[in-house]
Formats: C-alpha cells, structure tokens, sequence
C-alpha cells in the first residue's frame, strides 16, 4: 500500500480566513499534533528584506493562541514540528537570513511573546556551500527535509531527524534534484511538506486581473515527488478556495490524526489585512 497522497481527490476547507498577529499573508504551517496546535509563520510587516518573521501558535479551530518575533531568520518558506521523547516541542525553521532567506536551519521552542536573533538559537549548515535552506518534518518517518540550493539550483535532501538533531549528516536517506513545481517555470515556489517517501510542492501567484484572473480560477499548482528516485509522480492544479479575493496559495503540511491528510494554505483579503484558509486533500 502506497503511502503517498492523491492530489487528484477534490479539496475540502478545513479552516476559513482566520487572522494572524500581522497583517500579511501566511508563509508556511506545521501541525502539533500532540497537542493540538497549528503553528504558523508570516513576515513581518516591512520585515522582508531583513528575514523578520512572526510565528503564530492556533489551536484548531484557528484561534490564536500566541505568537513570536523571530529577527533575521529567513522568508518562513516552510516550518517542522518535531514532537521530542522528552514532551519537547521543537519548531524547526530557517535561519541567518542574507537577502531575506534563510541560509541554514535551526530549531528553537515556542515561547510567547518573546523575540528570537540568530545569536539566541544554535544555527546548524548541514549542506556546505549550499543557500536558502529550508526545514519541513515528517513525524511519521522521523525524518527532516532541507530544500536549498547549490549554484542556483534548487534540490533536497532527507535525512533520520535523530541523526540530523546530532548533527551527522554525512550518511542522508536521499539527496535529489527538485521537479519543476509548476508547468510555468517563472510561477514562484510557495512551499513544501515531507511525508514517508513523498514531498509535496506547491507554486502559483494571488489573482491578478492580467495575469492571474479570478474568473480563471488561479493558476495554483500541487505535485508530488517520490524521494527514492527523484520522480515527478504528479502535477495538477488546484481550484481549491477560487472564490477567495486574492487567493494567494501558501504552504502545505501534512496532518496524520482522524486520517491523513495533504493540508494547503491560501492568503486572501485586503493587504495589510490578510487572512488565511486551510483546504484538504485526504489520503484514499
């Protein structure tokens, strides 16, 4: 039985144009699924340049629970929870933003109301002379994923979370080239989730009324990667949320509990009032 996710199976909304701490779009989520949290990342307002991040805590049904500044760390293309034996809750994240992405990861613990530097958190650069490195988590594989780039190309790798914790990082599960996420090689990349052998990408621009009309339906694209050969498996697009204004797709993450589960944010309203939407896609 394949562990991998159909993305041909229609979306359901989960979560509808719920608020974050700032006003700007969502970046990229992860779930909490031993306690039942959401964690989500945004960039600050006038914070992109510098990689100034804001991550917010939401129990389930969207409400929001805390948040926390994080100064430098990068664009928040993706976010991991890990859940540790001990009961820990680490967030992995990127960090030690140049020209506002994050150019290793680090993991850190939530704590609201607190502001995080590079120089409160221990900056790990697994990949020499890569960039732009960014985390996401697979609970169920007890793996991590870091998507960076060496000489401009995009490509991840995937290692056992216990070893990459331990910073051995020599022996990694897979190391592959990233598949164009979109037919349309000049629509941006807007994120990422690791599950079992599978990454699932994301890419697609908000509605324009030129280049991206509402009556169209977006131009929002999912696919999936089988990370033992490095294969496209599938590429579509998705119309999920279409009658949002805006309707800025923005980070995936996959959710275990009550089934599995291929999670897709969407960034709607005005600017400088962002709100954010969740959509599904279950594993059949």
């Amino acid at each position: 039985m394949t562990d991998r996710i159909d993305l041909d199976v229609p979306a359901t909304r989960w979560l509808k144009e719920k608020a974050l701490h700032e006003g700007t779009v969502l970046q990229s989520f992860a779930f909490d699924e031993v306690h039942q949290h959401l964690y989500v990342l945004q960039v600050r307002r006038g914070g992109i340049g510098a990689g100034n991040l804001c991550l917010n805590k939401l129990d389930h049904d969207g409400e929001l629970l805390g948040h926390m500044h994080l100064q430098g760390f990068g664009h928040g293309v993706s976010v991991g929870v890990q859940n540790a034996a001990d009961g820990k809750v680490w967030i992995w994240t990127e960090a030690d933003a140049k020209r506002g992405y994050g150019q290793g990861v680090t993991r850190f613990q939530f704590k609201n109301g607190a502001t995080r530097t590079g120089e409160d958190v221990k900056i790990r650069k697994p990949i020499p002379g890569s960039t732009n490195n960014q985390p996401s988590v697979c609970m169920a594989s007890q793996r991590i994923a870091v998507r960076y780039r060496l000489k401009g190309k995009p490509r991840y790798r995937i290692w056992d979370l216990d070893a990459f914790v331990a910073r051995e990082y020599d022996h990694p599960v897979a190391d592959i080239a990233q598949p164009a996420a979109h037919p349309d090689k000049k629509i941006p990349f807007q994120g990422f989730a690791l599950h079992h052998n599978h990454l699932y990408q994301l890419a697609g621009t908000a509605y324009d009324a030129e280049t991206n009309p509402p009556a169209a339906h977006g131009n929002a694209y999912l696919s999936s990667v089988d990370i033992t050969t490095g294969e496209l498996v599938q590429r579509l697009r998705t119309e999920a949320g279409r009658s949002l204004t805006h309707r800025e797709p923005e980070g995936l993450a996959v959710r275990r509990k009550g089934g599995t589960r291929l999670y897709l944010g969407l960034a709607s309203g005005a600017a400088g009032e962002r709100r954010f939407s969740l959509y599904y896609k279950p594993k059949q």
